[in-house]
């Protein structure tokens, strides 16, 4: 990706709102519990956190949508968005910069939404992606250069979308937000 673009001022990417609940006593318990030595130390405990301790509702089979933080981390489940929503939560808690990224992939005959994360990691913008790693998907942590679990591909109609949202797209929190069975609900196809 290019310069990343900003929908927001630097103090938005420290802040809440209701799906990012930074304030929240266990977003606050577990951005404590992690918050141990530097800043990308923080940062890698946090990104494992939720990539390998909330299941991507879709590989477990479990039907609850979560798109709040607090409520991800509670439940330990949900799709890329509401699991890019409680990184960015504790990354907020523990004083790191953080906002939310999307992608538009390649879904059969059509398109979907993926969410994922960006943070400000040792004085530079990195996109992770805390999805959860299955037999097609294995992604790490890294302070130094993005971590994906896929790269569009511009000649499928694929977009890497370059802002960083300091809030979850409307598209994306409306989806979460009026469905209530995630193997059954239809994902954001464009933002």
């Amino acid at each position: 990706m290019t310069a990343p673009e900003f929908d927001g001022e630097p103090w938005d990417y420290l802040g809440a709102d209701e799906a990012i609940d930074v304030e929240h006593p266990l977003v606050q318990s577990i951005a404590a519990r992690l918050r141990t030595g530097d800043d990308i130390t923080f940062a890698r405990l946090a990104f494992e956190h939720v990539r390998d301790e909330v299941r991507h509702c879709l590989d477990a089979g479990d039907g609850r949508v979560t798109w709040r933080a607090s409520d991800v981390l509670e439940q330990e489940v949900g799709f890329c968005y509401a699991k890019s929503h409680a990184f960015v939560a504790l990354l907020r808690a523990g004083g790191i910069q953080a906002g939310l990224c999307y992608q538009r992939l390649r879904d059969g005959d059509g398109f979907v939404v993926h969410g994922l994360a960006a943070a400000l990691i040792d004085d530079r913008w990195v996109r992770l992606d805390p999805r959860g790693n299955n037999a097609e998907v294995n992604v790490g942590f890294s302070a130094a250069e993005d971590r994906l679990a896929w790269r569009p591909d511009p000649a499928l109609g694929e977009i890497d979308y370059p802002t960083v949202h300091a809030r979850p797209h409307p598209a994306v929190l409306e989806a979460l937000r009026s469905h209530t069975d995630a193997l059954t609900m239809p994902l954001p196809s464009e933002l």
